[in-house]
């Protein structure tokens, strides 16, 4: 019988880290490495793909995606920085009211 020496879900899905990235605009700072932001979640999702993905996915209820970093090899996970809905739209009005 012919046996698989790898598990081929490892081929198929990549690990996502979900951050936080909220502080950097109510600072106005900038971006600091991927690992240093608060962890909102971490997923498993496809692998094909997900580049092009990620910035139509909601991937956790209330934030808006902001970025992502491409892992250097596949076994390294991608990071995907969010930002908070709210504060988001509160800066797009306040933008908005300095244009008008």
């Amino acid at each position: 019988m012919a046996e698989m020496m790898e598990n081929l879900w490892e081929f198929n899905l990549a690990k996502v880290v979900i951050v936080d990235v909220t502080d950097d605009y109510m600072l106005m700072q900038p971006p600091m490495p991927s690992d240093f932001y608060p962890v909102l979640m971490e997923t498993w999702l496809p692998r094909h793909n997900l580049g092009h993905c990620l910035p139509a996915s909601t991937l956790v209820q209330g934030y808006l995606y902001d970025w992502h970093e491409t892992p250097s090899t596949s076994d390294q996970p991608w990071y995907v920085g969010v930002v908070m809905e709210d504060m988001a739209k509160s800066i797009d009005a306040e933008i908005a009211g300095m244009r008008g």
